[in-house]
């Protein structure tokens, strides 16, 4: 029978109204909190169905089962907001049928259509998957509406059976339906998310607690920034030394104010920050902005421990406050500078100097701003929350982030995906890793760079990542104001210069877009000695009517699907009626295609160029960002034009055989390490993983019997011997490696070898028939312990450091990227056979099926299996029909189960340790 085992730790999460609950096991000293939820917080229609009856007894009887002795058998979740134990969920095994748990729930009626239920079951769904547990069974009354709600919302098949008003529900919790699953956990997560975000950017009441006398102090800047911007609703200022600030009363207390504010801005000292806190949630603020930085850890701890008691959403601390434009509101709670210009651009970001420099960029190119969020240390609110609320807000249409850290990137990528469906999210890619590939055991571990993981979170969530604010606000802008180009991405550069067209069109190439052929009757439209080859030179004494003409044809030309435009000053542009740069702006802004200009004369990288129809055009200084923003706007377009993916499919995979692997290995070996041969050939067979053929021989004699009896396996007979001893690192480099052995005498002769030079730490070797020649690739994982398992692809054999041909992906892949990576591999026109086809002289393609199964079951392996830490399959030889690894190395360590999507609020390290 299976063992339920309780979550190590308490999470906290949010309920449907944006509450915080506390959700943890239940135990004996929860006895009286149980007994008074069943007896005081249901009616006597609740505790009815319940428990299908009336009895005095059953509060107390519900109250000794779940709160007994610890039972392996038994798990019960409660949910707490507060002191107050709102709802409880447990599952008790069945001995008949197997792999099945009895499931019970009760919620107090007055937390009842808050999402308590559905909560509880997420948790204990996940608890019990990682128990084995197979199937979810309960029984109900046919009447009892608010159950067969709770099960139906759930997202899992519910099978129902009836019988004389009762109704038994079974639960398959299987990964089948783990997609749709996974988005109902989603919506829900959203709306509570949007929910408690409310009193943070919708506030009706501000107060700024800390706010001082003192000119030029953060309170006191926050609090006349707040007052001098229009504010809609009411702000106070609490001060114990002060009756009054700038004129305005000061309060002594929160409690002291006229009402509770929604909001509290707090300026206080480090050590005040925790009391403060405490305060603000007593009286009933849902929520905070702490400005106050240097919080030594027991300061953080009071501030979360605050935030969660009293569900209150925290930004910061040492953040540089927030600002929402939206005219019902009109907050400008920061110290940086001017008041943004409203507008539909979301932007978060973690730096202030970094959010100082970004909000002035968009000011000098005129982008609005629907609200500004400093995240500082980011202990709550983070860059997932807000794009969920821009999601939702009804103005943002731009979302611009700098984000320095994730605390869920699987969760961060999977919002994203979502929110990038519906507006362009832009990102800095911060901390790119410019020392290059660090030292590691193993090929996988050292491609999976700081670099290379960020990357891969950003392509699969379909953001747009820069490398500099200045590349940022250059691709913003056109996305902002023009039209996507489609996905082919093919540019027709117009200039008034020839050598100023040329270097734009090499920046176009650079940047890996397409410029197409234009049709020679074009040339009609421009004066003699225009040239129409892409780049079209059109002389600088084109007039701005012809440049007009020339552009609105150039747009309904199929083969274009964006233009660039290059114009030079020259002294024909200062004569009146001649300067080209009238040609864009008479034109309309919003066209078929977008349109950007590059002006030489701009003193600025990039602005915006107002158009007759209202709409603007961005110019840029240089071709090079204007070359960079339309390859992001391309990119968005591919994204936006691919269809849903599904996960990669990887069937007939033995998760109970490759489990036992692992948890023998971890009984053996609790600091973890290196799988032996024969355990990792085990591991990857029971995912289905093409390991060739290993014998294991501890002797010089088992070693020449067994390629005897493999050698009508092995290409042209022979055999291969492989040494082995714990913590094996490299075997080529080592020495370890004998191939092409084609007798006994040889095998013998290899393995005295072996002993000679290795002695006593040899442990014994493997032997394998030799592979058929085909291409080499590397497949292999790396868990990282915040990004998840990434899996890699690449040139393999032992130069594979050295090549460096690679492409990545987090962990679970979907079917596209199972192609994808095979795509922008360099290596990609030799698995496709040189012309990609046979009968053009060139090799035959390998076999992609088999390479895509490969990276599949590998993704499937480590996402099931967290403490599978790294592997290495390399090389993995394909030909054109099958795969065959011949070597692999795979590493574990105790890591504890952790579901990405599971929802719960996140915990800064800094608050970590109570």
């Amino acid at each position: 029978m299976s063992t339920v085992h309780p979550p190590r730790n308490t999470a906290e999460a949010l309920l449907a109204d944006g509450t915080t609950v506390e959700l943890r096991p239940l135990g004996p000293e929860d006895h009286r909190a149980v007994l008074d939820l069943h007896a005081e917080g249901m009616s006597e229609e609740s505790r009815r169905m319940r428990f299908f009856g009336v009895s005095r007894n059953a509060p107390e009887q519900a109250a000794d089962r779940l709160c007994g002795p610890l039972r392996s058998d038994l798990l019960a979740l409660g949910a707490w907001v507060g002191e107050e134990l709102v709802g409880e969920a447990d599952c008790e095994l069945l001995d008949e049928p197997p792999e099945t748990a009895e499931l019970a729930l009760s919620v107090a009626d007055r937390w009842h259509g808050r999402g308590a239920a559905t909560l509880l079951l997420e948790h204990l769904v996940h608890a019990a998957r990682a128990a084995g547990i197979r199937f979810f069974e309960a029984d109900t009354l046919f009447g009892n509406r608010a159950v067969h709600q709770v099960f139906a919302d759930l997202g899992l098949p519910v099978e129902r059976r009836y019988a004389q008003g009762e109704v038994r529900i079974r639960v398959p919790l299987d990964d089948e339906s783990g997609e749709r699953y996974r988005s109902a956990v989603d919506e829900r997560g959203r709306r509570a998310d949007v929910a408690s975000l409310a009193a943070l950017l919708r506030p009706a009441s501000v107060a700024v607690v800390g706010a001082s006398r003192r000119a030029g102090s953060v309170g006191r800047t926050v609090l006349g920034k707040i007052r001098r911007g229009g504010f809609a609703g009411e702000v106070w200022a609490v001060n114990p030394y002060a009756p009054e600030i700038d004129g305005a009363p000061a309060y002594p207390s929160v409690h002291a104010l006229p009402a509770v504010p929604d909001l509290a801005v707090l300026a206080v000292p480090a050590g005040a920050v925790p009391g403060a806190a405490e305060e603000c949630g007593a009286a009933g603020v849902r929520a905070l902005v702490v400005l106050t930085s240097g919080l030594g850890a027991e300061e953080a701890r009071g501030l979360m421990r605050a935030c969660r008691r009293h569900s209150m959403r925290l930004v910061g601390p040492n953040s540089l406050g927030m600002a929402q434009t939206d005219p019902t509101v009109r907050l400008d709670a920061e110290f940086g500078g001017a008041f943004p210009r409203p507008g539909t651009a979301g932007v978060a970001v973690q730096s202030g100097g970094v959010g100082i420099a970004l909000l002035q960029r968009l000011a000098w190119l005129g982008i609005g701003v629907s609200s500004f969020v400093s995240l500082g240390d980011k202990y709550d609110v983070s860059g997932n929350d807000l794009l969920q609320w821009w999601e939702a807000d009804d103005r943002t249409d731009l979302a611009l982030l700098h984000l320095e850290s994730f605390g869920s990137p699987r969760a961060f990528a999977r919002t994203a995906r979502r929110v990038t469906r519906t507006i362009p999210v832009l990102t800095v890619d911060a901390g790119r890793s410019t020392a290059g590939r660090r030292g590691a055991a193993s090929h996988t571990a050292a491609a999976a760079t700081p670099t290379v993981t960020r990357e891969a979170l950003f392509r699969q969530a379909g953001i747009t990542a820069t490398r500099s604010i200045e590349e940022l606000v250059e691709a913003a802008a056109l996305l902002h104001a023009q039209p996507l180009p489609a996905p082919r991405g093919a540019v027709a550069v117009v200039s008034n210069a020839g050598g100023i067209g040329i270097l734009a069109a090499d920046a176009c190439a650079e940047a890996g877009l397409d410029l197409p052929e234009l049709p020679a009757q074009l040339a009609d439209l421009l004066p003699p000695g225009a040239s129409v080859r892409n780049p079209v030179d059109t002389t600088a004494a084109v007039r701005p009517t012809e440049l007009a003409l020339f552009l609105r044809a150039l747009e309904r030309e199929e083969a274009v699907d964006a233009i660039l435009v290059c114009i030079a000053p020259t002294a024909l542009c200062e004569t009146p009626g001649q300067d080209p740069v009238r040609a864009l702006l008479e034109g309309p802004a919003r066209r078929r295609v977008p349109i950007a200009a590059v002006l030489l004369d701009q003193q600025v990288p990039v602005r915006y160029r107002g158009c007759a129809d209202g709409g603007s055009i961005p110019a840029y200084s240089d071709s090079l960002s204007a070359a960079r923003a339309l390859a992001h706007a391309r990119n968005r377009a591919r994204r936006l034009a691919e269809p849903f993916s599904p996960p990669a499919d990887a069937p007939d995979c033995d998760r109970r055989a490759a489990r036992s692997v692992v948890d023998g290995h971890l009984t053996a070996h609790p600091e973890g390490g290196w799988l032996d041969p024969l355990s990792t050939a085990d591991l990857l067979e029971a995912y289905g993983l093409p390991l060739i053929t290993s014998v294991w021989a501890r002797d010089e004699h088992t070693a020449a019997v067994s390629a005897a009896g493999l050698r009508r396996l092995g290409h042209e007979g022979k055999v291969a011997l492989k040494a082995y001893w714990p913590g094996q690192v490299h075997k080529s480099a080592a020495g370890a490696v004998r191939t092409g052995l084609a007798g006994d005498g040889e095998v013998r002769a290899a393995y005295r070898e072996f002993t000679h030079h290795f002695g006593g730490e040899l442990a014994g070797a493997v032997v394998q028939p030799m592979a058929a020649p085909g291409v080499e690739l590397l497949a292999g994982v790396v868990q990282d312990q915040v990004f998840g398992p990434l899996i890699v692809l690449g040139l393999g054999g032992t130069a594979a450091d050295l090549l460096a041909d690679r492409a990545a992906r987090l962990a679970p892949l979907s079917e596209r990227d199972l192609t994808t990576m095979v795509a922008e591999l360099r290596c990609a026109p030799v698995l496709l056979g040189d012309g990609g086809a046979l009968g053009d002289g060139g090799a035959p393609p390998v076999d992609l099926a088999a390479l895509r199964s490969v990276l599949a079951r590998l993704s499937r392996l480590a996402d099931d299996f967290p403490e599978l830490v790294e592997a290495d399959l390399n090389p993995v030889i394909l030909r054109p029909a099958g795969a065959v690894c011949v070597d692999a190395r795979v590493r574990l360590e105790r890591r504890r189960s952790f579901d990405p999507y599971l929802r719960r609020l996140r915990r800064p390290a800094a608050a970590e340790g109570e």
